[in-house]
């Protein structure tokens, strides 16, 4: 287990900002659709076009490779209406102990994943599979999540390996060569943020709270 399962998306989004992380590490536009919060390293898929004959095949399904205690992390193409992920997938991944999956696309089968508490969060949801629409390509490889219609916000690549953490505010990927930068500032943060609270909740009011706790006055 590591040390950011005890943070919130938010705080770690914080911490990442601070170190440079143009993104925060936020994977936008991600919905929480069953299960709980989840914290684990990415096993990564790419999804592409089934029209895209060019591109590699897998030689065994996906689910069937994902590693127990990982968060699988899926990126479909960005204007897909298809979903990637349904309920036997659920069954599958749950049966092999992942902790979970982060789809940039959509799902379906929602009544399923919230039988199992199986955690599903996704940009969207469709009535429509896979076929014939798309297929997976490659696993274990770096993914670059686009937000959709913004070209202002950063994207956000995600790793295998890198730390996924998902909750009601949302998704964000650790890189795993900050986790220790990223534990000790949020630590940090937090303490901060406890000692705002209590001022603000006895009346100090946010500003002068910010300015003696966090050395803002925003």
């Amino acid at each position: 287990m590591s040390s950011l399962s005890s943070f919130s998306s938010c705080e770690l989004s914080d911490a990442l900002i601070k170190l440079g992380v143009p993104s925060g590490g936020y994977i936008p536009d991600i919905n929480h659709f069953s299960g709980k919060p989840i914290c684990g390293p990415a096993y990564t898929v790419k999804f592409v076009y089934s029209t895209e004959t060019g591109a590699p095949t897998l030689s065994e399904h996906f689910v069937d490779t994902a590693p127990s205690g990982s968060v699988i992390v899926i990126d479909a193409p960005p204007h897909a209406k298809n979903a990637v992920w349904g309920g036997l997938m659920t069954a599958g991944a749950q049966s092999r102990n992942a902790l979970g999956v982060v789809i940039s696309g959509r799902c379906r089968d929602l009544a399923e994943h919230r039988e199992f508490a199986f955690p599903v969060y996704a940009r969207g949801h469709s009535t429509v599979g896979q076929s014939p629409f798309t297929r997976p390509s490659a696993i274990n490889v770096p993914l670059v999540l686009v937000p959709e219609g913004d070209t202002k916000f950063p994207p956000t690549q995600v790793n295998p390996g890198d730390w996924i953490i998902a909750d009601e505010d949302g998704v964000v990927c650790v890189p795993k060569d900050l986790e220790m930068m990223v534990a000790e500032l949020a630590t940090k943060s937090h303490a901060i943020d406890e000692r705002c609270m209590a001022d603000i909740k006895a009346g100090k009011g946010v500003k002068a709270s910010f300015a003696e706790h966090r050395g803002t006055k925003k």
